[in-house]
């Protein structure tokens, strides 16, 4: 049975908000809200806001310690008030460690993937040793990674880099293959040569299934630059401080490294899939998103 709260107008006071802004997100999409890409933001936003209450409204009416879970007013205090640490913690670990990593692998693993497709016999013998590196924990390999990088920020590039390969290298093969037989056809009868078609056709083809893949690499190039963090950094980053704060049981600092990290990860996946509708504006995923 759930205790009653210690501060009941709290608790009731969530409760009603919680209800309210519930019935505001039923209205919102009823009304046919999403349709419309500012209806979805403020379905988003309103549902958004009231797990904010609700979490409150249960933090400050059952009185539950900070050590055990902050109230979001107490984490966004935190952030208020420790702006210059978080900045610095935010260009160590996702500028330096994460962005740099990103880059170098997903670069690496587009060109690699255009060379594999010019041989069958990397198609036949590297692509299932990528799936076999992919599947490593990335507890295995940041130790690895800071013996031979160091402390710095370039180990956490390198476990970056190692994570974010493959996805990109196995969605881009795929899409170098997605273009249909009469096309290629079709440029052949046009005399033209493999780099062409690669450039007018087979690299356009596979610009979906490669934003794929670079998506699912900002993930893990947020994952992989924090955790690495954790096996040997210098004296910051977000994960040096997310292992310190709860060694500290400073908790509000934990979270709200947490709420950085989510932020920045949002803002990631949001460029580049603002960046894949300019790129695949003719693909049919992308037709009727308002």
């Amino acid at each position: 049975m759930i205790p009653a709260p210690v501060d009941g107008a709290w608790a009731w006071g969530a409760a009603a908000a919680w209800v309210a802004l519930w019935g505001l997100n039923v209205g919102l999409v009823r009304a046919g809200a999403g349709a419309t890409r500012p209806g979805r933001a403020a379905i988003s936003a309103a549902f958004g806001v009231a797990v904010l209450v609700l979490w409150e409204g249960a933090v400050r009416g059952w009185q539950i310690p900070e050590v055990i879970l902050p109230a979001p007013s107490v984490i966004a205090a935190t952030i208020r008030g420790s702006l210059p640490l978080l900045w610095g913690d935010f260009v160590q670990t996702i500028v330096k460690g994460g962005l740099s990593g990103y880059a170098i692998g997903c670069s690496a693993a587009l060109v690699t993937a255009v060379l594999i497709d010019r041989s069958p016999f990397l198609t036949r013998g590297l692509l299932p040793f990528g799936n076999f590196v992919a599947a490593l924990p990335i507890v295995g390999i940041a130790p690895i990674m800071v013996t031979w990088f160091g402390f710095g920020w370039q180990s956490k590039a390198a476990v970056v880099c190692a994570m974010v390969f493959f996805p990109v290298l196995v969605n881009t093969v795929a899409g170098l293959a997605a273009a249909e037989p009469m096309q290629r056809d079709l440029m052949r009868t046009w005399s033209a040569g493999y780099l062409q078609t690669l450039l007018r056709l087979r690299l356009p083809a596979a610009m979906p299934f490669v934003f794929n893949g670079l998506k699912i690499a900002t993930t893990l190039a947020l994952i992989g630059a924090i955790v690495a963090e954790f096996f040997g950094s210098p004296t910051r980053g977000m994960g040096f401080r997310i292992s310190t704060a709860v060694g500290s049981l400073a908790l509000p600092m934990v979270w709200a490294q947490i709420a950085v990290a989510a932020a920045a990860g949002t803002a990631f996946y949001g460029i580049v899939a603002l960046i894949e509708r300019q790129v695949t504006f003719w693909h049919p995923s992308q037709r009727g998103r308002g």
